[in-house]
């Protein structure tokens, strides 16, 4: 059931992507099972990481949560050593730290609460004081915002983030499962045979173009191949020349190591319509090399006969750097 929750989860993110904007419901909806899971493993009032989370991202909607993954607001500090980004709040380019999804922010949460002593009086509080909880954030440095405990906890009160406090596996499996409309439901048991065939493909350490790869299923999500396969998220979408997150819309091949700059031969012949990323993708070659050498334009299509350069078999040198 948990793998379920978690497909869940992952439908519900890949929809808010792509809508306009994510209201408060559906902010809590799509986050309540990351709050729970970190409560039971830290202590911390699910109802109050949510708060925090709604009023920190504007319900998932910020520029920092839409670039980082950050939904706690929570700068670099002298001991953070992984991914950052600049990001002005209350001064211009401060240093915030970037993670991988949101469960690993949700997690870093709740880890840097736990493990600063200024904070470790909240934990002697009643798991159900959720008012001692935000006048405590405030008293202990969380925010610089006076006004802070009071959001949080009309937050919680308008929202009825309480009821969480008190949620079992089951409570929370049963909330998961009647948020999701019919066609959802399909979508999700097409995500664990997807997840299943990712699973097995990663497993078998399979190689397409000589090059660590899979080929992916229709609505798999990227988010799932890149943590399935241990990889950065940003560094999955450089590697197959994609610059935002989502799901497949097509079969294709997804690489898990970077393209060559050249491909395996000189030329190659459109069997079919086809576009310069798709040739990319089919040849493993890096789309910006494909681009430079017939001198196209990302958006064209080629059509079936058209001789394709995949290596630079003129004089000139390239000019993209490393």
């Amino acid at each position: 059931m948990k793998k379920l929750i978690f497909i869940i989860t992952v439908i519900i993110l890949n929809s808010n992507l792509f809508a306009q904007k994510i209201s408060p419901d559906e902010y809590i909806h799509t986050y309540c099972n990351m709050a729970v899971a970190e409560m039971k493993r830290s202590g911390i009032p699910a109802s109050v990481t949510l708060a925090q989370g709604i009023l920190e991202t504007e319900c998932g909607n910020s520029e920092l949560v839409k670039k980082s993954n950050n939904h706690f607001g929570i700068k670099c500090k002298s001991t953070w050593t992984g991914e950052s980004v600049s990001h002005t709040d209350d001064a211009p380019n401060e240093c915030f730290r970037k993670y991988n999804n949101p469960a690993d922010s949700y997690k870093d949460h709740s880890d840097y609460l736990k493990t600063s002593p200024r904070y470790a009086a909240l934990f002697q509080l009643a798991s159900s004081d959720y008012k001692g909880w935000a006048y405590g954030l405030k008293k202990a440095g969380y925010a610089t915002n006076p006004q802070y405990p009071q959001i949080v906890i009309s937050n919680i009160e308008k929202y009825n983030l309480q009821q969480y406090d008190n949620l079992s596996e089951k409570d929370l499996d049963d909330i998961a499962i009647n948020k999701i409309t019919s066609a959802q439901k399909l979508e999700v048991q097409n995500f664990a045979v997807n997840i299943t065939a990712i699973e097995n493909s990663i497993k078998l350490k399979n190689k397409i173009n000589g090059l660590k790869a899979l080929m992916a299923p229709k609505g798999s999500s990227l988010l799932v191949i890149a943590s399935k396969a241990n990889i950065d998220l940003g560094k999955l979408l450089e590697f197959n020349d994609l610059s935002t997150d989502g799901l497949i819309n097509d079969e294709q091949v997804i690489y898990l190591e970077k393209k060559p700059k050249q491909g395996n031969r000189d030329f190659y012949i459109v069997l079919q319509v086809e576009t310069l990323y798709d040739i990319s993708q089919n040849n493993a070659i890096q789309l910006k090399y494909l681009l430079q050498f017939n001198n196209m334009d990302v958006n064209q299509t080629v059509q079936k006969g058209t001789k394709i350069k995949l290596r630079n078999t003129d004089a000139t040198s390239l000019t993209f750097s490393k």
